[in-house]
Formats: C-alpha cells, structure tokens, sequence
C-alpha cells in the first residue's frame, strides 16, 4: 500500500511539474505565434540605450488610487481614452521581457483555467491597459502550468518589458519591486501603486504603470511578489 500510494504521489508530482508546463507553453506559444500572423511582422527591435524612432511618452494625468479589497481589481476614475476591452479570456497582447527570456500571450481575466493554467499571463480587470493612464496590472504563474514569471525575482531596476497590441508596441522600464507581501494586498494594483501592508512601498503620483504579481516564495502561494515599472515608451505598429 505504502508503495502504490508513494508511485501515484510522484506521478502527481511528475504532471505538476513537467506536463502541466509542458502543455501551457505549447499553448502559449501558439497562442503567441497566432496574434503575429494576425497583426503582421512585429517593429524592428530598437538595442538598448538607441531611440526608437519617435517614441511617444506620456505625461501622468490625475488618476484616483482607490483599490477593491478582496476581489482582485482595482477601481478608479477610467481615462478618456479607454480601449474597447477585451473578452473575457482572449489574449489580445505579447509581453516580452528579455532579461528572464519570457514571450507570453498575455489575456483579459486572472482565472485559473481560461487564463493562468493556460500558461498566459492575465490582466487584472479594471485596471489600466497597456499604454494607458494608470496602473496595468498582470498576474502569471511562478509554478506549473507553463510558470511564466519562474523568474520574476531576477528582474532588477533597468530591465526593459515590452507589451505589443494590435496597434503599439509600448516599453516599460522596471523601476521598484516587493519581495513579499500579502495576496489581500490591494494596494499594488491600484491606480497609483503603493502597497497597503508596506505602506513606504510604491508610488505616490499618477503615471503610466506596470505591475506584474506571482506567488512567493517557490511552490507555495503564501505571499505575492510584486515588480513595477514605468512606461517610457511607445511606438505605433
């Protein structure tokens, strides 16, 4: 009995890790590889530190910073120029973030089988959209299903993230991070983000924001890693 119950434990452990991965990047990548086709040859890549173009970057704008508790949005003044929002579950972006070598599609919703188990990276909703006013905030796994931010803690204040929609390619740069804090934490995700457990963390001013939020420490979903940046620039398709 003890031998039949530890091979069935191991080859749970075995789906966790290594075919729930395996399935949620061949998805995501194929996911990826079909809003390319559909949009066409993406702009050329600009090497760091060289401009790209005629960048646009947007001026803050006042923003409310008030935040829902408890159901994974953020709530506030939406910007005049709010996009047609996306359906629930579709992918409608490409995040790339060299430094941890991630390409991901990126889809409307957080939930766990239409979004996250699929290897995609969520968009929190109710927050800003990429290239907005405000705060756009996304959530990916850090373990199985394809655990696109695996790798979240290596990002370090510099690092270039890139989010291509239909019509943009918009650049943020890190700028801060949270090594741990409470999934109830709210605050990270509001408009203007500052945590509301750590209250010295964060913003004070409104902006043009990335938030990107996975489970810490590894294996467990005890606690949320937070990294922020800020937009610095965009680029027409």
């Amino acid at each position: 009995m003890a031998v039949t119950f530890g091979l069935l434990l191991l080859l749970l452990v075995v789906h966790q890790l290594w075919w729930t991965n395996r399935e949620a990047r061949q998805e995501a990548g194929r996911t990826v590889q079909a809003l390319q086709r559909e949009w066409g040859p993406p702009p050329p890549v600009v090497p760091s530190g060289e401009p790209a173009g005629d960048p646009v970057v947007p001026q803050p704008q006042p923003s409310s910073s008030s935040a829902a508790v408890g159901s994974g949005t953020a709530r506030g003044a939406e910007p005049s120029d709010t996009p047609a929002t996306p359906r629930w579950d579709q992918a409608y972006a490409v995040l790339r973030i060299p430094r941890i070598g991630l390409t991901a599609p990126v889809a409307e919703g957080t939930s766990k089988g239409g979004v996250l188990d699929r290897g995609y990276v969520g968009h929190y909703t109710r927050t800003a959209q990429a290239g907005q006013a405000g705060n756009f905030a996304l959530a990916g796994h850090r373990n199985t299903h394809g655990e696109p931010f695996r790798r979240l803690d290596r990002l370090r204040r510099g690092d270039r993230i890139t989010v291509e929609t239909r019509d943009a390619v918009h650049t943020y740069t890190v700028d801060k991070s949270l090594a741990r804090t409470a999934p109830s934490d709210s605050g990270v995700i509001a408009p203007v983000p500052r945590s509301d457990i750590t209250t010295s963390v964060g913003y004070s001013e409104p902006g043009y924001y990335l938030t990107l939020t996975t489970c810490t420490p590894e294996f467990s979903s005890r606690y949320r890693l937070v990294v922020w940046g800020k937009l610095t620039a965009m680029r027409p398709r």
